[in-house]
């Protein structure tokens, strides 16, 4: 099976992950401006009936579109909040207790609570397993006596799209490093 192509607008941002089908196509139709990465992979369709040869299209792993403008960093600046890509910035750390834990036994934890004015952002949230999230209950870190591990912080687009594939390529991953912020989870007191 094929894996996720990964689209980038002309200037080289990345865009999404999109499917081999869907690169094909763009192949098709003369779509790609330029390819990068070392992995391609081999396509074969139908045969024709005028050549009686088999149609083939080879595509990168990494691919810009023609006439794609570029990326407006200002209208998704800040990426979707999901639980899974939550855990995974937080490399599945508890944020209060340091316990490296399954998917299943994290928890998404406001650092300021909700109910106290906080937001369901990036910024405000952290992975935490279900001992500690009931132990902070309804209070801030500092009030819990539950200092935080980590500083949370907002993933900007190639990072978060680097968490969101889970069958990621070398060669891709390597581009979309060259974007990152250079942010990793920082430890508090290190």
């Amino acid at each position: 099976m094929a894996p996720l192509i990964l689209r980038l607008d002309i200037s080289g941002s990345p865009i999404r992950w999109i499917p081999w089908q869907l690169a094909v196509n763009l192949y098709s139709r003369e779509k790609i401006a330029w390819t990068a990465g070392d992995s391609i992979f081999t396509f074969r369709g139908g045969i024709s009936r005028l050549t009686g040869q088999r149609s083939i299209v080879e595509i990168n792993s990494i691919i810009a579109i023609k006439r794609s403008r570029p990326s407006n960093y200002s209208e998704r600046s800040i990426p979707p909040l999901t639980n899974r890509e939550l855990f995974l910035r937080d490399a599945n750390l508890c944020m209060y207790c340091g316990n490296k834990c399954r998917t299943a036994s994290l928890t998404r934890d406001h650092v300021v609570p909700l109910s106290k004015g906080g937001n369901d952002l990036w910024s405000n949230v952290v992975a935490a397993c279900k001992n500690c999230n009931i132990r902070k209950g309804n209070r801030t870190p500092e009030n819990a006596h539950m200092p935080l591990l980590a500083i949370p912080y907002i993933p900007n687009w190639a990072e978060y799209l680097a968490l969101s594939n889970r069958k990621i390529l070398a060669d891709q991953m390597e581009f979309l490093k060259t974007q990152f912020s250079g942010r990793k989870i920082s430890f508090i007191g290190n």
